[in-house]
């Protein structure tokens, strides 16, 4: 596939998550030793879904991340562009009351204009073509006054963790794809984290896309970031 650091292709990018639905949770997990849970909370906590309220949970995958956003009362529609991932998500998510599935491009949603109280993306903003493009239709799609939630890969402040994180992303993860039956994926994943910017970047990017209060906070000493934001009025 395309490198991540060029130029995103979106059909080749969501052939590769198709390829890996079956096992993304579980490689989730392996991948971070754990941590993807740990993230998987903090967001949770930060985006304070109500009962009553409408959600997007953009780049949602399998639907993981939507689930307790539907159990704390919320109507939530989990959106992804990779088919294969929203198969699985519907099968494993059967039950689950206040949770729909849609398929969905991030530069050309399929909603009206201000229908969601809050939306947010987890690990799925850097697969997007255009990323300004990507924030201004999330808020296209979101009510003055709603909220905004991104949890993205990063980079930490400390030189030395910063430099063995990216050892970590230029050595250890292309290791792990010589003996994976997807290789891709751990290419993909190294690429486009390194290829990201840090934190405060992206905050210029989510301003510059028109959303308000922006500000951030690290989880796993600047690994990841949680960026909030909101619609102005």
């Amino acid at each position: 596939m395309t490198r991540a650091s060029l130029d995103k292709q979106p059909a080749d990018v969501a052939a590769m998550f198709d390829r890996t639905a079956e096992r993304y949770d579980l490689l989730n997990g392996l991948m971070t030793g754990g941590q993807d849970r740990r993230w998987r909370r903090a967001v949770v906590e930060a985006v304070g879904a109500r009962p009553g309220e409408r959600i997007l949970d953009l780049a949602a995958g399998t639907g993981t991340s939507s689930v307790p956003f539907a159990e704390a009362g919320a109507h939530t529609v989990a959106c992804d562009f990779s088919l294969g991932m929203l198969r699985v998500g519907v099968r494993r998510q059967e039950g689950v009351r206040r949770l729909s599935f849609v398929a969905g491009d991030a530069l050309r949603l399929p909603f009206a204009d201000g229908v969601f109280d809050a939306v947010t993306i987890s690990f799925g903003l850097r697969n997007v073509a255009d990323t300004e493009a990507a924030l201004r239709e999330l808020r296209r799609v979101t009510r003055p006054g709603g909220r905004l939630l991104i949890c993205e890969v990063s980079h930490p402040g400390n030189t030395l963790l910063r430099f063995g994180h990216r050892m970590h992303l230029r050595f250890g993860l292309p290791t792990l794809a010589r003996v994976s039956s997807n290789p891709d994926s751990y290419t993909y994943l190294a690429e486009s984290t390194l290829a990201w910017p840090d934190q405060a970047a992206l905050a210029r990017t989510v301003q510059a896309a028109g959303w308000g209060e922006v500000r951030w906070r690290d989880l796993t000493f600047g690994v990841v970031a949680l960026h909030h934001a909101t619609n102005p009025v």
